[in-house]
């Protein structure tokens, strides 16, 4: 595994800011908002995040992290014109909802398959991306986007009652 860059480290910083503030977003308010102070620092360095991700080409080229980094790309931007524009009328907090939290499953993807192929240095715990344990992390983490959007969204439907 090529060693770590200077970008390849800011760019895991601000993803790890990037996760607490979309947990902070996500416990103080019920969902991600740009509206407020938190969801908007969240979007801020999720951009910045998937933005530097890709400027960073340390294993071979345009690859699948490059991919994620483009649709976190498109969905805080579509997120963001569902929460300013109330493109779907009354569904649009709906589809707001599931846009922002993809973004927070398009950080973690990479980031867990970088972390296992990482660490511990020397021995790291998985050498292929077809390890059954980095595909039992894939699966979890697509399983707590479904629960956590499906949270947000009888957060939603309460509110709005």
């Amino acid at each position: 595994m090529p060693a770590m860059t200077w970008l390849g480290w800011f760019h895991t910083m601000m993803g790890i800011a990037a996760l607490l503030l979309a947990i902070a977003a996500i416990s103080r308010h019920g969902v991600i908002k740009a509206s407020t102070q938190t969801g908007a620092w969240y979007l801020i360095v999720t951009v910045i995040v998937a933005g530097s991700a890709l400027g960073i080409y340390n294993q071979g080229g345009f690859g699948v992290a490059h991919i994620l980094g483009l649709l976190t790309l498109g969905a805080a931007l579509g997120g963001f014109l569902l929460e300013r524009f109330n493109l779907f009328g009354r569904a649009s907090p709906y589809f707001q909802a599931i846009a922002y939290s993809a973004t927070i499953l398009f950080h973690m993807i990479p980031a867990i398959t970088d972390f296992l192929r990482r660490l511990p240095v020397g021995d790291p715990f998985i050498d292929s991306f077809d390890s059954p344990v980095l595909q039992g992390f894939h699966l979890a983490f697509l399983m707590l986007y479904v629960l956590g959007v499906g949270f947000q969204i009888l957060k939603l439907r309460r509110s709005a009652q």
